[in-house]
Order: C-alpha cells, then structure tokens, then sequence
C-alpha cells in the first residue's frame, strides 16, 4: 500500500492525499449512520489528476484490492459516497474542481467543474442574468457531480426537470483513467448511444464525472410564493390539476408537507411561525409560481387560482408572500422538516416516487397498513408532490427508544413500504439514489431484465469493479 500512496502524493502533492487524523467528514455519511474507514482521501486538483488516480488505483489493484469512491459535498442519503469498512477504498473528494469554466449566454449554457457547490452555480448563473434552476435544502453544500451522479430532483423539477434534464454535456474520466471529452453544449445530437445519460445517476460507478455543461434560463420577471391549508391527499392532488391549468409553465414548485411533519418543526423550531398552523389541517401546500410578465400579473393569476381553489373547497385558507423574504421563510418551513427529524430521534427515510394520480389512495392504504402493523408509529409525509416524489418517512413510537426501534423494525418498514410503492407501480428511489442503502432491496424490485443490462453496463465501463463498488449493484 505504501507505494501506491506515494504515487498519489506525487500526482496531488503529498497535502492532499489524507491518510490520518479524524477523517470523519469523508469517511461519515450526512445522516451519521455509516462509518467507513479509507486507505486515503485525495484531493485531485485538475480532471487530468482524476486521470491519473483512476489509472494509478486500476494498476495497483489486483495487488492491493484498492477501490475508488468518488465523493463530492457528501450530502447524500442513500449511503453512496463513503468508504466500506475494509480499509482498502480510496475516497476521491472533488471539492478542488470548483470552477466555472465558462458562460455562453448566446447558448444558454453554463460549463462547471465537479466540485463547484451548487449554490455557487446558480449565484455564477444569476451574476451573468440568468437563472440555473436547480435547488435543494443541500444547496449550499452539496455539488454539481454529486447532484448528477445522483440525478437530483428538488423543489422545481414540476417545470425545468431533473438534474438529468438539464444537462447536455459531461466531461468524464473512465475506470481505465481515460477522459471522454463531452462537453458539448448542443441540444441535438444523435449520433449513437447517449454516454451522457449512462452516467447521469450512475452514482460514480462506471466513471467520475469531472465537469457539465448545464442549461440556462432567462431570470424571471417576478416569482410568487404562497402557502395552503387542504382538507386532504386528494385535494392537493386536485389543487395540483387546478394550477397546471391556470399556471401553465409558469408553476414551478409545488409541495405537500403533512400536518404532522409540520408538527415536529414547530416543536423543535418554535422562532419558526407556520402559518395556518393552528387551523390542523391534515396537509399544507407550497406553491411557487414563475412570470417573464411582472409581479402583478402573477399575483393575478395566483390569486384567480386560490380563489377557483377555495370555490372548489380544494384550499381552506391560504396567504400569499408579500416579499422576498416572506417567501424565503416559507421555504425555510419546508426545508426545516428533515432538521426537525433528526431533532425528534432517528428515522426511517425513505424517498419514493409514485403516478400522481395513485398517491392518494397509495398514502391512505400505506398509512392504513403501517398503523395496524407497528401501533404507534408516526408518519412523516411530505415532498415534491408537482413530480410525484415523496418523502414517506417514519418515526419511532412517541417514547420509545428510536435506536432500538431503528435496529428491531427498520428492514420490516422498507418492505411493508417498498412493496406498497410497487402495488401502486412506483420507484423505491426518486431523487436520492441507491447507493449502499438499497442495493440490496434492488432485486426485489427492478427486474431481472434491467438488473442484467445494468450488470452488463458495468462490466463493459468497468471490469476491474474499480469505481464504488457494492453501490446501486452488489457483486
């Protein structure tokens, strides 16, 4: 192994390749329920230092059993960017390919490094004018490779798409230490197999993404926030066709949070005021409308919808932002419920996506089966209900230990849950990724078909099985 660690130092300088003290940051997952251990972390600096890594490691590892796991913010909730227990994985952390290459505002395009902080991106897109829609609670953190390797939803994705819908080009290194130059900036191009969407999600296990070339949108003349009370799953459903139908492509996000997950961010959050709160509806709604017109020809049209909405008994009550940071506070809310969890005690996450028209009857049936099966359970629901993501969490018993409640009822959860999102012909990973977490559920789910051709993608990209092994495919 000492061999192979020098040849690292020489390739990042010995200050960037870690191999002792507390490397917690890269070796412990978000949610501080993984622990790996690393031979090392490195930190390249150029793609052409990725390169090197990759074909250092593919030399030294029928020797040494070394692998790689590409890392970026290392925000990620399904266990897919920390190193195993074995001691024998390199962890390849991203974070010094933070540049903006490059703006082509006559192509509405904006070329970024791995490493760039996602927040950086889109304060990089609107210093030049323009919008780079992709957001999520992680924004400050987490980064574009991740976010692509994981291909992030977040809150807008009702209008612009996943992060996947919003590249066009990728700048990647291979398992074999090779560079595929794609940062192609076009719209068309079919010329043969689209590499580019192989590794969009592939979660860094058949090459490292070292850059992008993302879409830019014009920035919009106003944006309007506003938050509802609905009686029920079907109402927000309904209230959802409503603003389709007034709004056009002007909504852009549109979330669901239930009354008790609420609950627990005004418990551990008190300074935060949610409005409507104490009305207990069974669920609130965010709602984000987008307008190339002016602020007052939004507002109309957001008020023209609230009112069809309350005439249909869709919406009970609702208030609409009257500033910038009104709007930020009730984004705050939303994003405060993950935080607001992990306050609670430990829980079951999970990050589901279902046809929107089935989620009502998928959450009543679910919320049904889970109460009668484990007696006091609390089920924390809420998500991106415009694209049909939800994050249909659990919580232990009020009272009860939730560690042991996490060691004795977690893997009974994911299949009561799992096999409810297949009834209802759903995906058990909508914007958060396999990674180690579910690999092994995978089987159960996807079918033998896919899981062969993703097997024989892998091997194809990547026979050593050098890059993140034991992710999203165990084997």
């Amino acid at each position: 192994m000492s061999a192979l660690l020098d040849e690292l130092r020489h390739i990042t300088g010995a200050a960037h390749v870690f191999t002792d003290g507390d490397l917690s940051a890269f070796t412990q997952d978000w949610r501080r329920r993984a622990h790996g251990k690393a031979l090392a972390v490195v930190r390249p600096g150029s793609t052409d230092e990725v390169a090197a890594i990759v074909k250092t490691c593919a030399r030294h590892q029928a020797a040494t059993g070394v692998s790689l796991v590409p890392q970026g913010g290392n925000t990620g909730l399904a266990v897919g960017s920390v190193p195993d227990s074995s001691g024998r994985q390199v962890v390849l952390s991203l974070t010094r390919l933070n540049a903006v290459r490059a703006i082509d505002a006559d192509n509405l395009t904006i070329t970024v490094e791995a490493g760039c902080v996602l927040q950086n991106v889109q304060e990089a897109a609107e210093a030049a004018g323009y919008l780079f829609p992709l957001s999520l609670a992680a924004e400050g953190s987490c980064t574009l490779g991740g976010n692509l390797g994981t291909n992030a939803g977040g809150t807008q994705v009702v209008r612009y798409g996943n992060a996947r819908e919003l590249c066009l080009g990728l700048e990647v290194v291979t398992a074999q230490g090779e560079v595929w130059h794609g940062l192609s900036g076009l719209r068309k191009d079919n010329t043969g197999y689209d590499l580019r969407d192989l590794f969009i999600g592939s979660e860094g296990t058949l090459g490292i993404i070292t850059a992008a070339t993302m879409k830019l949108y014009p920035l919009p003349a106003a944006q309007l926030t506003a938050w509802a009370a609905v009686a029920s799953m079907e109402a927000a459903v309904a209230l959802l066709g409503l603003a389709h139908h007034h709004l056009g492509a002007g909504l852009t996000g549109f979330e669901v949070m239930g009354h008790f997950a609420l609950s627990l961010v005004n418990k551990h959050f008190p300074q935060l005021s949610v409005p409507l709160y104490s009305q207990a509806p069974p669920f609130f709604v965010l709602l984000e409308v987008s307008d190339h017109e002016s602020e007052a020809h939004a507002r109309a049209l957001f008020e023209h919808l609230l009112e069809s909405a309350m005439e249909q008994a869709l919406v009970s009550d609702a208030v609409v932002a009257e500033s910038l940071n009104q709007a930020r506070h009730l984004w705050h809310l939303r994003e405060s419920i993950p935080l607001a969890q992990a306050e609670e005690g430990l829980n079951i996450k999970h990050d589901i996506s279902i046809p929107i028209s089935r989620i009502p009857a998928f959450v009543e049936q679910t919320d049904t089966l889970l109460q009668r099966e484990i007696p006091g359970v609390r089920l924390v629901n809420f998500g991106h209900l415009g694209d049909g993501n939800l994050h249909y969490n659990v919580q232990a018993p009020e009272e009860s230990d939730a560690r042991v409640f996490l060691s004795e009822q977690e893997d009974r959860v994911n299949t009561l849950v799992f096999d409810s999102v297949a009834r209802f012909g759903g995906s058990i990973s909508a914007e958060h990724g396999v990674g180690s977490l579910k690999a092994d559920k995978l089987p159960r789910y996807k079918s033998a078909v896919a899981l062969d051709l993703m097997g024989a993608i892998k091997r194809a990209l990547d026979p050593q099985n050098l890059m993140n092994p034991g992710r999203v495919l165990r084997g």
